[in-house]
Formats: structure tokens, C-alpha cells, sequence
């Protein structure tokens, strides 16, 4: 653990951000709780752009987001001296405004949503539009595809390894696709047979479904990005937000782990692996604390409002459905096994 310590990027931030706190919460499955990840891949990105040149100062930074990786930006370029413009749209809750004002950062909410891609694209559209006008004075770290995102998780992998052994189940949300395939593929690079378990909700286009509302955020997309490497998942989960709110306080009466619901969505799928599989050791990525959720997935009445109030008991067993795109609430396992997207949905047609 020194050694990784040694080798964190995180000069002047506090080491608390930086790696997870690994929690055992029964005997084969653990939580890995960070703070913050996204300010894991969000310092590694700028690093890597100012020691290759590609960033320097007096450049602005711009980038879409709607969740902790422009705060992790915000953060980062405060304390770098950059200025930062990030292209949102209006799910962005107000206390994560607030908090990027707060840091210098000029937040720019599209109202609009494209016909296809939804305003993930016209968020997209808005910042290419920004960046002609800027011409090179400007930097994207473009999280969906850089090869930065993922390879930041190298720490992260080490951090298990180092403390487990390589040879786990990791279980974790897909948004951009960097944690999941980052961590899994130097996982593999010692323990080949590391099994890797992906959560989505529904309504994200990621794993086959199709467009359409979603509640849960901080997962999902309405485009596929480039990080995610859909043949290095082996099991692909989809998770209601009802059920995944319901998971969030489970988490947090049983355990006292106080996170945002993509942990929660993450943690149902991780028990039922943990319980059906007892000789694997399981790990649960967790991005992020509970904070930003007191008035949500904490507030019943923000939850009955919104049509997410679980009632009952948590399911123990998802359904599982032949295909991805006919996966249906509260909970669908589909057995992914390291296949191509491409392969994957070209099944649809046989079914």
C-alpha cells in the first residue's frame, strides 16, 4: 500500500480522495467506498494532457457532465489555475451547481434534447460548437474515450490485488465505461480468469436497451461510449431506480455505508453474486457518498413523488431474459460473456 501511495498523482489533494476504503460486509463480499472517484480520472486526465503538452496554461478546459467528473475537473483545474466550462443539461441537481460556481466554473445547461441521443448529444454538439469558436486554446479531456479514463483505475486494481488477490468478481456501475474497464483489464493482467459484472439501468442504450427517461443517474447513457469494452464483461445487470433507491438505504441501515444509488444498484447485484457464488471473492466499486442524496434516494417523499418509493423487501433474484433489449424491471441478469456488442445484438434477430 506505501508503494501505491508513493505513486499517487494527488500532490496537494487529500489522500482520502484518492482510494477507496476496502469494507467486508459478509464473508465474500466487500465494498470498495471511495470519497470521489471521479477525481481519480479527472487528475490523472489533466496530468497526462499537461505532460504531454496537449494542456497548457491559459488554455480552457471544456467538458460534458452532468455528475461528480465535472466536479472532479472543477477541482482539479481550481487548484491547477484553468478555467473550466462544462456542457450539462437540466438533471444536474442544484447542489452540484452551486458546488461547480462555487470552484470558478462557467456551467452551461442545454434545455434542448436531440432527436436521437438525447441531450447527451446535443450536450456533445454544444461543446464541439464551443470548441471551433475556441479553436486551440482549448482542451476536452473527453471522458467517454480517452484512454486516460480507464487506465487512472490502475491504482485501484493494485489497491485489490495488493490487499485480495487479482482473481475477484468486480461488480460496478457503467456510466462512461473508465472504472469497470480500467480496473478489470490490470486485474487480468495477473489473474486472467477475473470476472467482471457490469450494472446498468434501464432505458441506457449501453448494453442493447433503448433509449428512453431515466431516474437513476450516474449510469446508463443515451450513446455508446468508446470506453466501454463490451468483451471484457461477463454478466451485465439492469436495475430499476426504484429497486436501486431501495438498495441505497439498505446499504446504509445494514452496513452503515452511507452512498449515492449507483452503489446501492451495485451492492444488490454484488450480495446475489456474493450468496450464489461463495467461493468467489466479490468487490462492489461504491463511486461516491451519500451527501449529494439526502433530499433523494434519503427523502421518502421525494422518492413517492417521483414514483421510485420501493415497497417491500429487497428481490434476492433478478429474472434473466434471452436478450438484452427485451430485459424488463425491476432487476434482468443477462449472461454477457465477453462478447462484442456487436454480437450481442445481432442476436436479437434469432430471437
Amino acid at each position: 500500500m506505501d508503494a501505491i501511495r508513493k505513486r499517487l498523482p494527488f500532490a496537494g489533494y487529500s489522500e482520502a480522495y484518492a482510494l477507496p476504503n476496502i469494507i467486508r460486509c459478509e464473508a465474500n463480499l466487500y465494498l470498495a467506498q471511495f470519497a470521489f472517484m471521479k477525481l481519480l480520472p479527472a487528475k490523472f486526465i489533466i496530468e497526462q494532457a499537461l505532460a504531454r503538452g496537449t494542456l497548457t496554461h491559459g488554455m480552457k478546459v471544456l467538458e460534458t457532465s452532468s455528475g461528480t467528473f465535472a466536479l472532479g475537473l472543477a477541482v482539479v483545474c481550481r487548484g491547477g489555475g484553468f478555467q473550466l466550462e462544462i456542457f450539462t443539461d437540466p438533471v444536474m441537481d442544484k447542489g452540484l451547481e452551486n458546488r461547480l460556481n462555487s470552484l470558478g466554473v462557467d456551467v452551461c445547461i442545454i434545455t434542448e434534447k436531440a432527436r436521437e441521443g438525447g441531450y447527451q448529444r446535443s450536450r456533445l454538439d454544444a461543446l464541439h460548437a464551443r470548441m471551433k469558436q475556441l479553436g486551440h486554446s482549448c482542451f476536452l479531456p473527453r471522458q467517454y474515450e480517452t484512454p486516460d479514463n480507464p487506465a487512472a483505475y490502475k491504482l485501484f486494481a493494485d489497491q485489490i490485488s495488493g490487499m485480495l488477490d487479482a482473481d475477484v468478481t468486480l461488480v460496478g456501475s457503467v456510466g462512461s465505461g473508465g472504472s469497470t474497464c480500467g480496473t478489470i483489464e490490470r486485474l487480468r493482467q495477473k489473474a486472467p480468469g477475473a470476472r467482471l459484472i457490469g450494472v446498468d439501468t434501464f432505458n441506457s442504450v449501453i448494453f442493447g436497451q433503448q433509449d428512453g427517461e431515466r431516474k437513476l443517474r450516474g449510469l446508463g447513457n443515451s450513446l455508446v461510449p468508446k470506453n466501454v469494452k463490451h468483451e471484457l464483461y461477463d454478466e451485465v445487470h439492469l436495475i430499476s431506480a426504484p429497486l436501486a433507491f431501495a438498495a441505497t438505504r439498505t446499504l446504509h441501515e445494514r452496513h452503515a455505508v452511507f452512498a449515492g444509488p449507483t452503489s446501492g444498484a451495485s451492492y444488490i447485484v454484488g450480495r446475489w453474486r456474493a450468496r450464489q457464488y461463495p467461493g468467489e471473492t466479490v468487490v462492489v466499486i461504491c463511486p461516491d457518498e451519500g451527501h449529494r442524496y439526502v433530499e433523494t434516494a434519503y427523502d421518502d417523499e421525494w422518492l413517492r413523488q417521483n414514483g421510485c418509493l420501493h415497497e417491500g423487501a429487497l428481490l434476492d433474484t433478478p429474472s434473466s431474459e434471452e436478450h438484452p433489449s427485451t430485459a424488463l424491471p425491476p432487476w434482468n441478469r443477462y449472461l454477457w460473456k465477453r462478447k462484442s456488442r456487436e454480437a450481442v445484438l445481432s442476436l436479437l434477430e434469432e430471437v
